[in-house]
């Protein structure tokens, strides 16, 4: 028997977790469910993205706000300029949520933000995984906790139907909104929706596929466990590169190469998601120099080694209080002065920079602190000058259990 929404609420965080929590909230069944479920056990805040796509979307927005009004949490609206650029909507848009609620959990002080996916959510993503051929890092399904944008995200009911909830809400007389878009059938996700109601009759429902799901992910932690523990033993992260120790890299099982090597190539890049798979099995079954995913590599006789192509930060700059590519660097307070590129010229202003110890390629796309022309700090040449710099993506044993 699945536990009441109050009770998957209760336990959905850490014992020792902050009372005080945010809530997305779209105003549809599932997650009006776990705002109200929620704010009956914690201090919550809510938050609501108006994507601007569909003209429905404000007046959802102030449906949430009334709500929240009514049972006295406090609401916020945030709303998604959507970029002049091509591409997957829907990823785009959900890329954009994460960031803009991760911004805002910050801005309010909060480090846990709940979500309100369902076993029909879990069910409906394995099979469109499945439809695009993913592997076992695929099909091991959406995560009830994980870190991203600064701000660590539970879903706590990935184990609840989504009409459960709804029973649950009509039983406490609170109403909710249904999207127009879960009918349209443009949208894969309502396609794979339509797809289990078909499947049903052989007993294939979301039930079943979250025990599936289950499984493969048990075998998936088993597999990044394994990876982590030989990558303590033959990577090292100098400045921000990758290093791997070459014969032990060849005796890896290719599975656990690739995977090995898609972990380096997004923790040096920075990017949201791996190089094509056809990319990088070429790699493999011929390991060479190349530059790869916006990364260049190169190999000695004895490692690989994973940095970034300066070619694709040259025309980065950012304020020096931001993030530049996956870097933060902190130093005294100085009008105007911006992160970019060391790039050739800086390197030729930094006379010790080989006794930093990383090559000449790494040190040409490393973070410096430049005023206008002129080259101010550039700690990882060893020109630091009061400024220290560091990743701001976490470390790469982390990326190792991304998915």
């Amino acid at each position: 028997m699945t536990p009441a929404p109050e009770h998957l609420a209760e336990t959905a965080f850490d014992p020792d977790a902050p009372r005080r929590v945010g809530v997305a909230v779209s105003g549809g069944g599932d997650s009006m469910a776990l705002l109200t479920a929620l704010a009956a056990r914690y201090d919550v805040a809510a938050v609501t993205v108006d994507h601007g796509l569909r003209p429905e979307a404000a007046a959802e927005a102030a449906f949430v706000a009334r709500y929240c009004a009514r049972i006295g949490v406090p609401h916020s609206t945030l709303r998604w300029k959507r970029p002049d650029t091509a591409g997957n909507l829907m990823d785009q848009a959900r890329r954009a949520r994460l960031r803009l609620i991760g911004a805002w959990a910050r801005g309010q002080g909060l480090a846990h933000v709940a979500l309100g996916h369902t076993s029909d959510d879990q069910a409906e993503t394995f099979l469109m995984r499945l439809a695009r051929e993913a592997g076992l890092e695929g099909l091991s399904g959406m995560r009830a906790r994980f870190e991203a944008e600064g701000v660590t995200w539970h879903r706590p009911f990935l184990r609840t139907s989504r009409a459960a909830l709804r029973d649950w809400l009509s039983a406490r007389n609170v109403a909710w909104l249904d999207d127009p878009s879960n009918d349209n059938d443009r949208f894969d996700r309502v396609k794979a929706r339509k797809a289990l109601a078909l499947l049903a009759p052989l007993g294939l429902n979301a039930a079943t596929i979250a025990a599936t799901v289950d499984h493969l992910a048990e075998a998936e932690r088993a597999l990044r466990a394994v990876l982590a523990q030989w990558a303590r033993a033959h990577v090292q992260t100098p400045s921000g590169d990758v290093v791997i120790d070459l014969q032990g890299f060849a005796t890896l099982e290719p599975e656990l190469q690739r995977r090995l090597m898609n972990a380096a190539l997004l923790w040096v890049s920075g990017a949201d998601y791996p190089p094509r798979a056809a990319k990088l099995g070429a790699w493999l079954s011929a390991p060479r120099a190349a530059t790869l995913h916006g990364c260049k590599i190169t190999l000695r006789d004895t490692e690989i080694r994973i940095a970034r192509e300066a070619g694709a930060v040259a025309g980065l700059r950012v304020a020096a209080d931001q993030v530049w590519d996956r870097w933060r660097l902190d130093g005294p307070a100085m009008p105007d002065a911006q992160i970019a590129a060391l790039g050739a010229e800086g390197l030729r202003q930094c006379p010790n920079w080989r006794e930093a110890g990383l090559p000449r390629g790494s040190l040409l796309a490393a973070p410096a602190v430049w005023q206008g022309e002129t080259l101010i700090a550039a700690p990882l040449a060893g020109q630091e000058n009061g400024w220290k710099a560091q990743i701001a993506c976490g470390s790469f044993l982390s990326m190792l259990f991304r998915r």
